[in-house]
């Protein structure tokens, strides 16, 4: 597509360090409270040979793994399989675009009240913000998004997405576009469309 017909030709980019993650780098611990760390942490010696031919029961790192279960699908989880969904003009995400921003997924029912049973419907709503108000893909985006999180999520999990309030000369009726399912199902046996999100979505991991 030549950058004359682009909608928006210079969208500010964010970089991979500048989004949103739930992994932090740790510097190594230092101090008094560490003197013993080698001590707490080091491999006991009734798990090694000729005691033990698992070594797989103690980490590398000298962590003990955490077993505890699993752990509720949360608004960070959420925000990582679609923040690396390409944009369908420019050859970076719609998370570093900031199409895609954290604090515009909502879950209900809350992760913090644990992991909801199978027969839980869980609601889980997406505020796109395109990159100019007059962006004419923007319910291409929306759908990349709801296709994205309906094969990645439960079937118990409802997805809603929409266009953030004044994000879109036109948010009203991008949102009911992407609110009616006869819409979106017609939407998707449009080989051409599917094919521009089949685009879309090779960048997911």
């Amino acid at each position: 597509m030549a950058a004359a017909t682009l909608d928006n030709a210079n969208p500010t980019i964010l970089s991979a360090s500048q989004l949103p993650t739930r992994q932090k780098i740790l510097g190594p611990r230092k101090g008094p409270e560490s003197k013993y760390s080698d001590l707490i942490f080091s491999k006991p010696s009734y798990l090694s040979r000729p005691f033990c031919d698992e070594e797989s029961f103690w980490p590398e790192d000298g962590n003990a793994s955490d077993d505890s279960g699993a752990e509720p699908i949360d608004e960070q989880e959420i925000y990582d399989l679609i923040a690396s969904i390409s944009d369908p003009e420019h050859p970076v995400s719609l998370g570093q675009l900031s199409v895609i921003n954290l604090p515009d997924i909502h879950i209900t029912p809350s992760p913090v009240l644990g992991v909801p049973s199978p027969n839980t419907i869980v609601q889980v709503a997406v505020e796109i913000t395109p990159t100019i108000t007059h962006c004419s893909l923007a319910t291409v985006i929306g759908l990349g998004v709801r296709v994205r999180l309906e094969q990645a999520l439960p079937p118990n999990y409802r997805i809603e997405v929409r266009c953030k309030e004044n994000s879109h000369s036109q948010d009203d009726q991008v949102n009911k576009q992407l609110g009616d399912k006869e819409r979106v199902a017609a939407a998707l046996e449009n080989d051409t469309l599917r094919n521009v999100l089949d685009k879309m979505l090779e960048t997911c991991v």
